[in-house]
């Protein structure tokens, strides 16, 4: 099983490719339909999925695994294909988010956990026959003014081991997502901080659980500025501070990272992580697990609407394949103004 599990995570982070978050819940994404004004429907759900998972030169070339939601999991295509199979095809693996959300923290104001721990082990055996071979889970971690509390960091450190624990014994790779949100005033040392601390708790919980580190991706986010602070790191900044923060906390069996995005433009998510590669040497591979970040292009040209397809798709597989340079280290801003 270790042997399954190593092979999958090692080809999530395969040379020049990432991970595609199209997991949204069909509150997010309903969201994100009514920018463009689109009607959220089951169908229009699933053609706007289908159309990214069609989109061959980014798939084939530069995404190595897709999440997705539990609706989308179980869907057809228009032509009777099941989605996971068209995801398959490109040579991309499916995944699945199992979580069921951060729900309120009792006794922390402010603070979250996050919850799905309940009947976890029948859906990863439901998944795994549905042909999902990794999973995620998401951790939500706010900075402010007196928090993160340690019952917060330990609570959600606790249920991402603990669901890591299941995936695994369902021959289902695990994503950890500890997510430091970027929202506030606060400076890029005091990420760094937050950020450390949760890695920390995380693989303390993760050796306690007995879960396989070759066998697992971690998705971090970058160790940023708040939003608000009036003092916004720059890319080099955010580079070297990200790596030693990660270098201190992530254990080097770990095969690699997949960064979200967080709320970064499109063009500052590429960035960070080209000069990461760029810049340093490390133990594991990092590449991206981007969701908006890698559609909001491909929403806009979309527009709910058939007969934009293939700019859409073209507008996706060009935001792919700029991460796919920024994986290696090697994009560059002139890049973005040539297309």
């Amino acid at each position: 099983m270790t042997v399954e599990l190593e092979t999958t995570a090692q080809a999530m982070v395969a040379d020049g490719k990432g991970i595609l978050a199209a997991d949204e819940s069909t509150g997010t994404i309903q969201k994100r339909f009514d920018s463009i004004g689109a009607d959220c429907t089951e169908d229009n759900r699933r053609d706007y999925r289908e159309m990214l998972f069609r989109a061959s030169d980014a798939m084939t070339n530069y995404i190595s695994g897709v999440i997705l939601y539990d609706e989308t999991l179980r869907q057809n295509a228009k032509d009777g294909t099941p989605i996971s199979q068209i995801i398959s095809d490109t040579g991309a693996i499916p995944g699945i988010k199992v979580d069921t959300g951060a729900k309120e923290l009792a006794g922390c104001p402010g603070e979250k956990v996050t919850e799905g721990l309940d009947g976890l082990r029948e859906r990863f055996a439901e998944y795994y026959d549905l042909g999902a071979r990794f999973a995620k889970w998401r951790a939500v971690i706010t900075i402010g003014d007196g928090i993160p509390s340690r019952t917060c960091i330990q609570t959600n450190a606790h249920a991402l081991a603990r669901y890591a624990a299941l995936a695994q014994e369902a021959k289902i790779v695990p994503i950890v997502e500890p997510e430091v949100l970027m929202d506030g005033p606060h400076d890029i040392a005091r990420c760094f901080e937050v950020t450390e601390a949760a890695l920390n708790a995380l693989y303390s919980e993760l050796y306690t659980q007995k879960v396989h580190l070759e066998g697992t991706i971690l998705k971090p986010n970058m160790v940023l500025s708040g939003t608000e602070c009036g003092t916004q790191a720059g890319v080099e900044e955010v580079a070297e501070q990200t790596v030693k923060c990660l270098k201190r906390a992530v254990p080097s069996a770990v095969p690699g990272l997949c960064f979200l995005s967080g709320g970064q433009s499109d063009e500052d998510a590429t960035a960070h992580l080209s000069a990461m590669n760029e810049m340093f040497d490390m133990p594991w591979k990092l590449s991206f697990s981007y969701g908006r970040a890698l559609q909001a292009a491909a929403l806009k040209a979309w527009g709910g609407k058939a007969e934009n397809e293939a700019a859409a798709q073209s507008a996706f597989s060009h935001r792919a394949k700029m991460n796919s340079l920024a994986a290696t280290g090697e994009w560059k801003t002139t890049l973005e103004k040539a297309a």
